[in-house]
């Protein structure tokens, strides 16, 4: 047995020896630090520089020396060790591109496709959007050149980045964006933007803000969403076509006069509230979570819209031949009806009372079958423009599906030609809807509105939503490199990742060091996956004791409280 002076023998000599290979560790890097470079599209080491260096067939990783050698990474682990030649570049960043070795000896360096929709905020916004466009726009309403700072293209890009950008979102932080020089592209060079006097005050922002046309702003909203969904694929395998999930929500405004008169606040048996409120209705694609331009609405007062109205509007923007899905509250004639003339297939849930009227009085658990659907008398008092002989063939489907241990009774019409399993399926993804909607009112901070006025209001919505169309840009542009499902990538944390990027992104000299950031900032996106498990796990509930400061009342013995 060892007494306690050996331990300590022992423990010296393990430190003297833990001490000299962190000296000699730490030579090595400080050796290294000047040669840290990317590994570009070397070509593969010829067989008799493998032999040199010793490379076995059964390695993962190589790294890349300044004389173009790969070291296989036993080799690199020697290079630290002072046992092997230490030429060799390494990376500190683990998401940059290393060169591997499959098992057959062959030589790949993994890349990402970086097309049209992966670029930047900025980048996406100047290919979307060109100078020419707001040209167009310009000449097309009669208006003469514009001559300030603050010109369309420059308002529409700050308005958007005040919804992009994590912060406050405020006129100031716009207007920063413009001192701060990270514009360049887009912001007029100015006499006052080169002799760096341009003031920070937010007033001829402002003015530029009220001054924009909203039909310019909604445009250059459908022009995004037409520029992002060009090249994207059927919703389903097989499909053949777009699908789109719609669904309604509601915002609040700030108490203004101009805004209550259009917007009226809910009104119950306690009066009537404070804030005005919007209904807004929404259609995002299946697949990317790309959101059309919305439609909009009051709430509550004489003049309120329905969804099934708006839903009409949101069809009409849909692209050509695409499906909608939507929920029970849409299964009315009117809605069928209207996407049946724009030639729109809907996957539209009933509810149990408009499945059994439209069955003729029966509410069977399983069934498959066309049906003619003709508008009821309510119908046709609501909606007096429909034509006498209206009617639609629709496909009634009747079934049963297992969520989470719950049968659910489903009642599904469409006009889809599929296999019920591929029908009950597509409205399946129905629910990503509300978690879209959820990003749009707490992540991009929609839910409420801060403009005063109902043009304004207009505007900062649907700007506001085109925001969050460039996060879904690039979470699709990185699940399609990463080969992953969109959906399975979090909103919110993508967005943190593309807050952090924009500044490397734009100070990118070269386009060779802008695609390494670019392809970085994808990267990073792509690991921001949601967790595999469908809910989180419950708590046990627990009651906490309220404190109280005075002692309880006791009773006396002639029964008054003491």
């Amino acid at each position: 047995m060892f007494t306690s002076k050996a331990y300590c023998v022992v423990l010296l000599c393990i430190c003297t020896t833990m001490h000299l290979f962190l000296r000699k560790l730490r030579r090595f890097f400080v050796g290294q630090v000047g040669n840290l470079r990317p590994i570009g599209n070397r070509p593969a080491a010829s067989s008799s520089q493998r032999s040199q260096t010793g490379g076995s067939r059964l390695r993962l990783c190589r790294y890349v020396g300044q004389d173009g050698i790969q070291m296989p990474l036993t080799l690199h682990c020697k290079a630290i060790l002072g046992t092997a030649r230490p030429s060799v570049s390494f990376f500190l960043d683990i998401f940059a591109a290393a060169r591997y070795s499959l098992l057959d000896g062959t030589v790949d360096t993994p890349g990402l496709e970086s097309d049209k929709s992966a670029l930047d905020a900025l980048k996406l916004f100047q290919a979307a959007l060109p100078a020419e466009f707001f040209e167009r726009q310009r000449m097309a309403a009669g208006q003469p050149p514009e001559k300030g700072i603050y010109t369309a293209a420059v308002v529409v890009m700050l308005v958007i980045l005040q919804r992009l950008l994590q912060g406050k979102a405020t006129l100031s932080g716009a207007v920063q964006q413009v001192l701060s020089g990270r514009l360049p592209e887009i912001v007029p060079r100015r006499k006052r933007i080169q002799e760096g006097t341009l003031s920070g005050n937010t007033g001829a922002y402002s003015r530029a803000r009220s001054r924009l046309p909203k039909a310019v702003a909604e445009m250059a909203a459908d022009q995004v969403v037409e520029y992002l969904l060009a090249e994207h694929k059927e919703a389903l395998p097989g499909l053949g076509r777009q699908a789109f999930l719609v669904d309604g929500s509601s915002l609040d405004l700030p108490h203004t006069e101009e805004l209550l008169k259009v917007y009226p606040a809910a009104r119950g048996r306690h009066g009537e509230s404070h804030w005005p409120v919007m209904r807004v209705l929404v259609a995002h694609d299946l697949v990317s979570g790309i959101a059309l331009r919305p439609a909009w609405g009051a709430m509550y007062g004489d003049h309120a819209t329905s969804e099934q109205a708006l839903a009409e509007e949101v069809i009409d923007r849909l692209p050509a031949g695409s499906i909608a899905v939507l929920d029970r509250n849409f299964g009315v004639f009117s809605v069928a009806w209207h996407a049946h003339q724009k030639k729109h297939p809907l996957v539209v849930r009933m509810t149990d009372v408009r499945a059994r009227s439209l069955n003729g009085g029966k509410l069977p658990s399983q069934a498959d079958q066309w049906i003619d659907w003709k508008p009821s008398a309510w119908d046709r008092r609501a909606h007096p423009h429909l034509p006498g002989d209206a009617c639609i063939r629709v496909r009634f489907i009747a079934t049963q599906v297992l969520c989470k241990g719950k049968v659910i009774q489903l009642y599904l019409v469409t006009a889809l030609d599929l296999p019920v399993e591929r029908i009950v399926e597509l409205y399946g993804f129905r629910w990503n809807i509300e978690l879209d909607l959820r990003s749009l009112k707490q992540t991009v901070n929609l839910h409420t509105l801060r403009s005063t006025t109902p043009d304004m209001v207009a505007k900062e919505l649907v700007l506001g939503v085109t925001a969050y169309n460039f996060v879904r840009a690039a979470i699709y542009a990185a699940a399609r490199a990463a080969n992953l499902n969109p959906r399975q990538i979090s909103f919110s944390r993508a967005q943190d990742v593309v807050n952090a990027c924009l500044p490397n992104l734009r100070a990118a000299r070269t386009e060779q060091e802008y695609d390494i950031e670019l392809q970085r900032m994808l990267r990073r996106i792509a690991q921001c996956k949601l967790p595999q498990s469908s809910h989180r796990p419950t708590y046990q509930r627990a009651v906490w004791a309220r404190g109280n400061s005075f002692p309880r009342k006791r009773k006396a013995p002639g029964g008054t409280r003491a």
